[in-house]
């Protein structure tokens, strides 16, 4: 593991904007090394901002889509279609587009699955671990992400891992979370283990609310208080913060 990187942009237009340049940048140095590229993608305001800077970025189109693999860290455990899924908000940002217009494959979108394809948030999270499995390297239970993409709740949440909430300690690489603090209460989620097995973290959050939690992620506050202090890529971990989530009281 290596230490964090903390990047600080004026406010949350321009952090979701760097943000998108960012990933497409990745994408494209990625993919002149290695293929397939594996992208976690994460919901949330800020998150949805960033998948739709990238959808009007100029660089989209140099990205060859058809080799990219896009996947979630969390889903409401809610029907396909539901306009509070991280799924549907990121299909109309970013995805649609990209099946549309450049040459994204259906079958390289990874959705976790809701009460319509799953009978519980165990069930989805067992398949998704097998989808997770299937498009691993021999012996691994994901794949090696080359970015995952990860939003802070206020009380310092990440993915649909709570404070204080028995989901924390899951093993293997997925969990059905009930009894979610924020709405809806159940969710399914990854688990720290597969966070964790990613290359590249990047912790994108804005806005005031977020400060105390981000100072109290960065100055190693335990997991069970602040579930983003315990999130890390195996190459490089890094927090991108606006000003106002920067700015601790």
């Amino acid at each position: 593991m290596t230490g964090r990187l903390v990047v600080v942009h004026p406010d949350a237009d321009v952090l979701a904007q760097a943000a998108a340049a960012r990933l497409l940048t990745r994408l494209l140095d990625v993919q002149s090394v290695r293929r397939p590229v594996h992208v976690v993608l994460t919901g949330g305001t800020v998150g949805i901002r960033t998948l739709a800077a990238a959808a009007a970025s100029p660089l989209v189109g140099a990205v060859d889509w058809s080799g990219v693999h896009l996947w979630w860290g969390d889903e409401r455990y809610l029907p396909a279609g539901d306009p509070d899924r991280n799924e549907t908000q990121a299909r109309a940002a970013l995805l649609d587009a990209l099946t549309a217009s450049w040459g994204l494959p259906e079958g390289n979108v990874h959705p976790m699955a809701g009460p319509d394809a799953a009978d519980s948030p165990e069930a989805s999270a067992q398949a998704y671990a097998a989808e997770l499995a299937a498009h691993a390297e021999a012996g691994a239970a994901a794949p090696a992400f080359d970015v995952l993409l990860l939003g802070m709740g206020p009380d310092g949440h990440v993915a649909s891992l709570f404070p204080g909430h028995e989901a924390l300690a899951a093993g293997g690489t997925t969990v059905g979370v009930h009894h979610s603090p924020k709405p809806p209460a159940e969710r399914v989620s990854l688990t720290f283990e597969a966070v964790n097995a990613a290359r590249e973290v990047w912790v994108v959050a804005a806005g005031a609310e977020k400060a105390e939690q981000a100072a109290a992620a960065l100055a190693g506050h335990t997991v069970t208080e602040v579930p983003a202090s315990g999130v890390h890529g195996t190459d490089r971990t890094l927090w991108l913060l606006d000003t106002a989530a920067s700015d601790a009281p």
